[in-house]
């Protein structure tokens, strides 16, 4: 029970991988803090959760990220003046489902501000707790989108492989203060991301993609990415046959894949 009775700081935590990441968690012995911009569904997944009291909230929007340090106090002592932060999982974050020739700049910068420099930013406010202590573990929830791009997510790629290009570096400069750096790099998984990702125009899709509904539950991704976790992975990609040898496609064979990816239906 490498969980039990560690703190761990979730943000994205009201629905998909973060939900499910947290209460299974709770049911390891972890105590969990929940962040998102919904206050009201962080409730009902504190409601779910088999020990309720070991759970706390803290609403955040990442996309709102010049003011982080506050936040961060708040979550060190949130469990009490000793209780402080183990693991931070940053999981928030939004997607889009348009062609890159149809998507105004603006819904770029927003999908940009909430994915990477929310990302980012946040783990900077924490980060110098972290070094005091010397230790901690930063998780980084990206996707295997942030090693192989695809289409109709343009700016959604980018910003997932601006994390694997920023969270590469951190872990080289923080190796020797006993912090840990793990991305996880989910494929497809059954969640809302599909319906709420954003198009050209900045409103939301609304509807789910094939992959996605077809995807791994998050409950068994859950559990599949704490264990990566407690491994202290540098990097999981966690996700169906297909996505996984991709990957592994990408690497060696980048022209196969290439000509792969034009006739993907990504739909």
């Amino acid at each position: 029970m490498f969980f039990k009775d560690k703190i761990v700081w979730i943000t994205g935590a009201s629905s998909g991988i973060g939900k499910a990441t947290a209460l299974e968690l709770v049911r390891q012995g972890a105590k969990v803090i929940l962040s998102s911009r919904n206050l009201n569904k962080l409730e009902e997944v504190k409601i779910l959760s088999e020990h309720p009291e070991n759970v706390q909230l803290l609403q955040i929007d990442l996309a709102d990220y010049t003011n982080l340090d506050k936040l961060v106090q708040q979550a060190i002592f949130i469990f009490g003046a000793e209780s402080g932060i183990d693991i931070l999982i940053n999981n928030g974050g939004i997607s889009q489902r348009s062609l890159a020739i149809d998507t105004g700049i603006t819904v770029d910068t927003h999908i940009f501000n909430t994915n990477y420099f929310g990302t980012v930013a946040l783990t900077k406010a924490l980060l110098p707790y972290f070094v005091a202590r010397k230790k901690g573990h930063i998780v980084v929830v990206t996707s295997v989108v942030g090693k192989i791009g695809t289409p109709l997510r343009s700016s959604y790629a980018a910003s997932k492989h601006a994390l694997h290009g920023f969270f590469d570096s951190l872990r080289a400069e923080v190796h020797k203060d006993n912090i840990a750096v793990t991305l996880i790099c989910p494929g497809f998984v059954n969640t809302d991301i599909s319906r709420n990702a954003l198009t050209g125009d900045g409103s939301t899709q609304n509807k789910m993609d094939k992959g996605t509904a077809n995807g791994l539950s998050p409950d068994y991704f859950a559990k599949r990415m704490l264990k990566a976790i407690a491994r202290k992975k540098q990097e999981a990609v966690i996700g169906g046959k297909l996505e996984v040898l991709a990957v592994y496609v990408k690497r060696f064979f980048p022209k196969i894949l290439a000509k792969m990816i034009r006739k993907l239906d990504v739909t």
